[in-house]
Order: structure tokens, then sequence, then C-alpha cells
């Protein structure tokens, strides 16, 4: 190369291709919204999503056969982005999460047809003022929020990168390309919105200073280190740094930056995962957000999240074990602790869910603490069952209705199981499964993760795991009780008859919480199979 030339990168396209076309998916229905008319956007809108998402699972597919996830594992984008077995999996779990998701944003028969037109759960008009003369004419209008498809779209997008980042900086663009979306979605409901919009700012103002105590630590482990680069940081950690700057020189090695570094990052990522003490925007927000935000959010965020935070832990700082393993102990403790507990005390469903994820992620930090192949391949088993779960949970919980919208107080439940049995036993499926009964997906998952905290020689985090599980277990119980022998009130809430698309949702997630639970093997190995980082 002549001096002064410039020289393209060199990418590999095809490694890179699930997020390509999920990208490319948002950006046509960026341009579906400027240019089509308003009333094709919907049916257009919901085709280039499903398309998008299948497509992109058809690639991890592809990439998986081709081996991608073992042999042929490799560093793409310029050493920014890892493809191995780990990225491949969740990348496939979270496709397939959006693509269900898809189904519940796209539900039009919950809402009552206002002026004769269908509408959604999501506002008809964003940016007017709740209950202002803007909103009553956009919904006159049968005005509907389509753009929520390329917000979920480019969520999902960054969703796809945050897990693969091989380099700090990708990690934080990647975050905060799936974190804006979300902010957003979460402002949308079409009912109580003020509330609505408060979980949005919450989530928002707790967001940022979890990205900054993130890029913080980037700038940290970047004077520690020299590099952004995950290998090169490992390498420093290890004492075999490669060449450096410089001027650079004076500032690496230095262990300060290092623990307080990695100490930050590991924080934001904690945000995200809703881990104990980092849990507080949780409740409120899966509260407040268009329960179909709070389905995606709850299944597909986690996913991201621990996938982003088991390759920091596994390949960035293996060589601090011995200083982040005893930290992360205390974390899944309170978070198993404190999940369980406080839940016992919630009178509302999607609060009670809410703390339920918080125990959830005590449950699978287990896994991580193991720190070993059969640590990350239980942690990545348990992030499928626990995503199709929940997402079927939340999809039941748009279902249960009175004048009000969604009847989301407890004691508004009673007696649903004489209502509508069959799908207070779906619900009552879901909510074994999260307390770990067998022959469900959820007691797989937890046997998965305990045995391999147990066998790592972590047997106080498996069982305080079992003696939370045991409390968590009384109020799962408590609402099936209530459900199948309270009396029904004459003015309760009625079960609304949805689409097939909601129908298939609650199917699929029943379905799979049941294969999951009496035929895991299957599932197991292809975990264990994808439980290797490309280093």
């Amino acid at each position: 190369m002549n001096p002064g030339e410039l020289q393209a990168p060199d990418i590999e396209w095809a490694a890179l291709s699930p997020s390509l076309i999920v990208f490319g998916a948002a950006i046509i229905g960026v341009l579906i919204e400027a240019f089509a008319p308003r009333r094709s956007r919907y049916p257009a809108e919901v085709f280039v999503g499903i398309a998008g998402l299948a497509g992109a699972f058809a690639a991890v597919v592809a990439l998986a056969a081709g081996g991608h996830a073992t042999t042929e594992a490799q560093v793409a984008g310029m050493g920014s982005l890892a493809v191995d077995g780990p990225a491949l999996f969740l990348q496939g779990l979270i496709v397939l999460v959006g693509l269900v998701s898809v189904f519940l944003f796209a539900e039009r028969r919950l809402e009552p047809a206002l002026h004769g037109q269908a509408v959604d759960s999501f506002a008809a008009q964003p940016a007017a003022v709740p209950g202002g003369k803007a909103e009553a004419a956009a919904e006159r209008a049968g005005h509907t929020t389509t753009e929520i498809f390329p917000l979920l779209l480019f969520a999902i997008g960054g969703m796809l990168l945050f897990p693969m980042a091989n380099d700090l900086l990708v990690l934080f663009i990647a975050l905060e390309v799936l974190s804006l979306p979300l902010y957003l979605l979460c402002a949308l409901a079409r009912r109580k919105r003020l509330l609505s919009q408060e979980a949005a700012l919450k989530y928002f103002l707790l967001g940022a200073f979890a990205s900054a105590f993130l890029l913080f630590g980037i700038a940290m482990l970047y004077g520690y280190a020299g590099t952004v680069s995950y290998a090169g940081i490992a390498d420093v950690v290890s004492g075999e740094p490669a060449a450096v700057d410089a001027g650079l020189a004076s500032t690496m090695g230095n262990d300060a930056l290092l623990l307080i570094g990695g100490a930050m990052v590991t924080m934001g990522l904690l945000f995200k995962v809703g881990a104990v003490p980092f849990h507080m925007w949780t409740p409120d927000v899966y509260q407040g957000a268009p329960t179909p935000v709070t389905g995606f959010m709850a299944a597909a965020t986690k996913v991201a999240a621990f996938g982003a935070l088991l390759r920091l832990l596994y390949v960035v700082l293996p060589g601090l074990r011995w200083d982040w393993e005893p930290v992360l102990w205390g974390v899944a403790i309170a978070s198993m602790v404190a999940g369980a507990v406080v839940a016992i005390t919630q009178t509302d469903v999607k609060r009670l869910l809410a703390y339920s994820s918080i125990a959830h992620a005590g449950f699978i930090l287990s896994g991580v603490v193991a720190v070993s192949e059969d640590g990350v391949s239980s942690v990545l088993f348990y992030l499928s069952a626990y995503s199709f779960v929940t997402l079927g949970a939340f999809a039941v919980v748009t279902l249960v209705r009175d004048g009000d919208g969604e009847a989301t107080h407890l004691s508004k439940w009673a007696g649903l199981g004489r209502r509508s049995p069959l799908l207070a036993a779906v619900f009552a499926l879901f909510l074994l499964a999260f307390a770990g009964i067998p022959l469900t997906s959820g007691f797989a998952g937890k046997f998965a993760v305990f045995r391999a905290a147990a066998d790592a020689g972590a047997m106080g985090l498996v069982i305080v795991g079992v003696l939370a599980s045991a409390i968590a277990a009384f109020f799962y119980v408590r609402v099936i009780v209530l459900m199948f022998f309270s009396e029904p009130k004459a003015d309760g809430p009625s079960v609304v008859i949805p689409s097939p698309l909601t129908m298939s949702v609650v199917g699929l997630a029943a379905a799979v919480t049941v294969v999951l639970g009496i035929a895991p093997q299957f599932f197991l190995d292809l975990a264990s199979d994808a439980g290797v980082f490309v280093r």
C-alpha cells in the first residue's frame, strides 16, 4: 500500500447477515412511514417485520449449519464482532422472541373499536397531550401508531449486536441502539398514558445513568490496556500486552483503572439485566409500558444483556475471576431473595411479574458464576425457557380486561378459572414454570444452572436459590388459588377473544414450556454445543 493511501475495511458480510437483515427491514419500515398512505402502513409494516425477522432467523440457522457456531467461529468486522456459538444461539433466540412479539404488537381486537376503526394498544398520536384535543381528533380519524414496528426492529437489531460485541465501543453503540427505541415504546400506551410516560421517563433517566457508568468504565479500561478490543484487554490482564502507543504506556497496567473500569462496565450490564441493586426501574417500567412492549422487553432484553455480560466476564476479565466472582455471588443472592420476598407483597400482576424477573436474574447469575462451559450452556438454556414463558404470561395479561382496559389488579383475577378455564389453565402453566415445578421448562432451566453452580463449588448459592424458589412458589400458587378457588365477582373482568395473532403467541409459549420441560435434552445439547466463546 502506498503511503497516504486509505485501505478499505474487510467486512465479512455473510457472517453479519442476521443483524444486517433486521436493520434493513427497519429502514424499509421507516421509508413506509415516510411515503406510504396511512391506510396501507399497518399491513405493510407487519409484513416487513415478519419477513425481515424470518429472514434473519434463516440467516442464523444457515451460519450455524455452516459451522460458525463451532469450527468456523470467527472474529468479524475488523475485530469488533464475534460470530461464535453463544452469539448465534442468542441471536436466534432474540429473533424468535422478536418475531412472536410482532404478533402481539399487531393485535387489533383487544381494544374496543373507535368510530368504526380497529385500534391497538398504542396511542393514536403519541406527541399529543394526553386527553387533549389533538389526541381526540386523532382517535376520531382512526389513526394508529405504526411507527412501533420499525422501532421494534431497531431495538432487535441492537440486541443482535449486543451479545456478539467484541469491542467496548461496539458494546456501547449496541446498548444505545437497543435502548433508545425501548424508551420510546414504553411511552406509547393508549390507556393510562400519564403512567406510561412516567415509566418511560424513569427508564430513560436511569438508563442514561447506567450508560454513563458503562462509558466511564470503557474509558478506564482503555486507559488500562491501551485498546478497546476484548482480546487486547484480556492480553494485558494476563500480562501479555501487544505493541502499544507510547503515550498510553505510562497509564497501562494500573490495576485501579482495571478494577474500577471493569466494575463500571459490569454495572451498566447488570442494569439491563435488572439485577439488585440496579433493579429499581423494573417494576415501574413493566407496569407503565404497554403490555406487548413489557413482554418483549422482559424477554429479549434479558437475553441480549446476559449474552453481553457472559462475553465480558469470560473473554475480557477471566483473569479477574477472583475479584468479580464474590461480587456476582452477592448480586445473585440479593436478586433471588429480594425478588422473591418483595413479590409476595404485590397486588398488581405486572409488578408481580417484574419482581419475578428480578428473582430470575439472580437464578441466571448462578449459572454465570459457575465460570465453565456448563455454566454458559445452562444460562443459554435458561434464557430460552424464560423468554417464552414471559412472553406467554404477558400475552395472557393483555386478554383480561374491564371497562378501564387491562385488569391487572390481582383482586380482579378472582374466579378467572371459572369464567375462562382454558386461559386460566394456561396462565397457571406459566406460573408453575416460573416457580420451577417439574415437567415445565422452568424446572429444567433451574436444574441446569444450579447443577452448573454446584459443580463449580458454589453450593451455598444453590441452597439460597432453592430457598428463594420455595418462597417464590408461594405467590405463584397464591395466584393460581385465586383464579380457581375464589368466587368470581359480578362486576369482574371479562376475557377478550383475540385474533389468531395473540392466540398463536399464547399457544406457542405454552407448547415451548411443555416441550422444554418434558423433553429438554435436545435443547440442552444444542446449548452445550454453543457454549464456547471464540477468543
